[in-house]
């Protein structure tokens, strides 16, 4: 029982720290700014949603994935910080964009909120390669099906929160104002561009090491 307990509160801390929730928060403050709060929370929904079901496909068959396919997560990891660190500099001069809505019937909103609440809120913002990496590694760890099911339980309570916080994006919108929100997303993005930094080196590392073995 404590070392179920245990299990659980690594995976929480681990996949919160890795998905973490406030800092894609400006992101989708900053993307969704011109939508209405219906549209705004329907892209936090399903942009959660496609996160965990992302998040659960490769806990179960990632390693299978990256095997048939030749992937390493290394080569992913470098992926995953060239994207960040590209989002991150947009942030950084505060020239990330917002959706333009006005004008647009429902039909269209709808479609264009299907597009960025998966990419690339979902992909790779929740569910990035930290969290896939995380995912894989604590699926072969988890031993036995009460390991297994705290493991889902606890991804599903992470990303539950993220939509939680996501939410609560509409009424901070509002007391920061375009200013605030610019000031934020400068600051986040050089947090986002320095996590990205830290993600392409420990991704080429390995990568180089086994480079250098090979000559």
């Amino acid at each position: 029982m404590t070392d179920l307990i245990g299990f659980a509160l690594l995976s929480f801390t681990s996949f919160f720290t890795l998905i973490n929730p406030i800092g894609t928060m400006p992101i989708f403050m900053t993307m969704t700014s011109d939508l209405d709060t219906p549209h705004r929370n329907y892209t936090a929904r399903k942009a959660s949603i496609a996160a965990f079901v992302t998040i659960i496909a490769f806990a179960f068959s990632g390693q299978l994935l990256f095997n048939f396919f030749g992937i390493s997560v290394n080569s992913f990891r470098v992926v995953g910080g060239v994207i960040f660190f590209l989002m991150g500099m947009d942030m950084l001069q505060a020239r990330l964009s917002s959706i333009k809505v006005k004008g647009k019937d429902n039909a269209e909103k709808k479609e264009i909120v299907d597009d960025i609440s998966i990419t690339p809120l979902a992909i790779p913002m929740i569910s990035g390669p930290g969290a896939i990496t995380n995912a894989i590694v604590m699926m072969e760890d988890a031993n036995t099906i009460q390991h297994k099911l705290v493991l889902i339980a606890s991804i599903f309570g992470v990303l539950l929160l993220t939509y939680l916080i996501l939410l609560s994006s509409s009424k901070i919108l509002k007391v920061l104002g375009n200013t605030g929100r610019n000031v934020l997303m400068r600051l986040m993005g050089l947090i986002v561009m320095v996590i990205a930094v830290e993600f392409f080196f420990s991704g080429m590392k390995p990568i180089i090491i086994d480079i250098l073995r090979e000559i």
